[in-house]
Formats: C-alpha cells, structure tokens, sequence
C-alpha cells in the first residue's frame, strides 16, 4: 500500500490552507491523505481545574478542528481517502515520528499560536530541518497555491547530495504534467579567474544525467545562472508552483543542514516550499 500524505493541521488558516493544498497533492499521486492534530492535552487537563461552563477542553478542541479538516479535505478533492487522529504529543515530535511512514509531510507555514511578526511557524521550521520525509511548507500567492504557473522550480546542488531531490521533481513535475526548470545558480569572485559558469553547467549536466535516463519524456528545462542561490530561486518562485531544494542528513540529534538557501525559501518564497533529505 502507498504510504500516505500526512499534514498537521491545528485549525490556523494557514493550516486549511495547507489542507487545501495537500488534498490535491494526494490526488495527483493517488495517495491518502492523513491529517493529525497533536497536542498535549492530556497533560494539560489532568493538571488543570474544571474548566468553565461552556468552555471546549483541548481534547474536544482537537476532535473539532480535526472534524472541520477533514470535511475541508473532502469537500475540496472528494477522490481523495482521508483519515485523520488526534495524538497526545508535542507537534514536532508527532510530525516526525509521522514522517518514517509518510510519503511526505505537509505544514502551513504559521501555526494557531504564532506572532504576528514571525514569517514561519517554530513547528514547520523544526520540522523542515529533521524529518526524514520530503517535508512541504505551504506558503505563496495565490497562483502558486493554486498551482496555476505549470511550472516546478528546482534548485540544483551538489550532484552527490541533490539526487533524491532531482528525483522528487521528477515524480511532481510527472503527476502535474508540468515542466521542470532545474537552476543552478553561480558566482564568481572577483579575485577569481574566469570558469565557473563552466563548472557550473558541467555539474548540472551530471546532476540530470542519470535521473532524465529513466524519464526521458519529462519536459526539463536546464538553467545556469549568476548570482545568489537563494536570490536566483527566490525571484523564480514568483512564477513557480512548487520550489524543491535538497538538505544533506547527517546522523545525530542535529538533523538536517537546511543552509542558507533552504531558511531563505522557506520564510519568503512565493510558492509553497519542498525540503528534500539527502543522506550523505
């Protein structure tokens, strides 16, 4: 059985959106979709006094939002098989345990405690940088959550730690029938000889080798392009659907490193963000 599409929702907007979002992501890769709603409410209500007439306890407070998530869901992409549960855990720990059995995890970027001034949720970024699972912050305009632009954007990193990146644009630039601008963004210092517009290409070259011999009709548009990585992908995700960026795992308490380009996308770009892990 295909592994499922998890999102957490907590009944933010940013969360139904998300919903919204990962309903038809689902439905493109013939998925289901669960969403989970997690909170320590256990721990919270047997400490606390009886709460005031009237007044939802957490746990009830779960099983609402969860009940209007997953109407949302259904009503959005009735295809799709959702189910959802309510955890008694912290949100980051919930979503990551989650991802070891999800074919990717899917986030609002702000969560129903978040400040005003805070661009991405705490739980999202946490997430984003030590899941195991592909993890999609949804964020953007409009267009790029409706998915109107038909077009994937994939920033190109090394080619020993972008292949599992490469591979995930592939699959959602084939469920979408949309092309695939894989970028590889270079600079060149100015007490630098000349050459690494060339290295820059020929490293692109190796990158989509391998992958486009198993795809050979995907519509892949190749780019080099000076400049900033996190600079050049940011301005192309104004006309982008989805933008894909690869982290390197390493083992141990500390995760993923998301770098520069990836904290960048995830609190500005203006399409919804994919966090894909590359063991190395």
């Amino acid at each position: 059985m295909a592994l499922p599409l998890v999102a957490g929702v907590d009944g933010s907007d940013a969360s139904l959106v998300a919903v919204d979002w990962a309903a038809d992501e689902a439905a493109r890769h013939g998925v289901p979709l669960r969403l989970v709603y997690a909170s320590l409410w256990e721990r919270y209500e047997d400490a606390a006094p009886s709460g005031s007439p009237g007044r939802l306890s957490e746990h009830e407070m779960a099983e609402r939002v969860l009940g209007v998530a997953v109407e949302r869901a259904r009503r959005h992409n009735p295809d799709v098989k959702v189910f959802a549960e309510a955890v008694p855990e912290d949100a980051v720990s919930a979503l990551l345990r989650e991802g070891h059995n999800a074919s990717a995890l899917v986030t609002g970027s702000r969560g129903r405690g978040g400040l005003a001034g805070l661009l991405l949720g705490s739980v999202s970024l946490v997430v984003a940088g030590r899941a195991r699972c592909p993890v999609i912050v949804v964020r953007g305009d409009k267009a790029g959550l409706a998915g109107s632009h038909e077009r994937i954007l994939l920033g190109a990193g090394e080619p020993a730690a972008g292949g599992e990146a490469l591979r995930f644009a592939l699959r959602e630039a084939g469920a979408r029938g949309c092309t695939l601008d894989v970028v590889r963004a270079w600079r060149c210092p100015a007490h630098e000889t000349a050459g690494h517009e060339e290295r820059a290409s020929a490293l692109l070259d190796t990158l989509l080798h391998d992958a486009m011999a198993d795809r050979p009709k995907a519509h892949v548009r190749r780019a080099v392009v000076e400049g900033p990585a996190r600079r050049v992908l940011l301005n192309r995700s104004a006309a982008a659907d989805l933008v894909i960026v690869g982290a390197r795992r390493r083992s141990g308490p500390l995760g993923l490193q998301l770098g520069r380009v990836g904290h960048t996308l995830l609190h500005h770009a203006q399409c919804p963000v994919a966090i894909v892990p590359q063991e190395v």
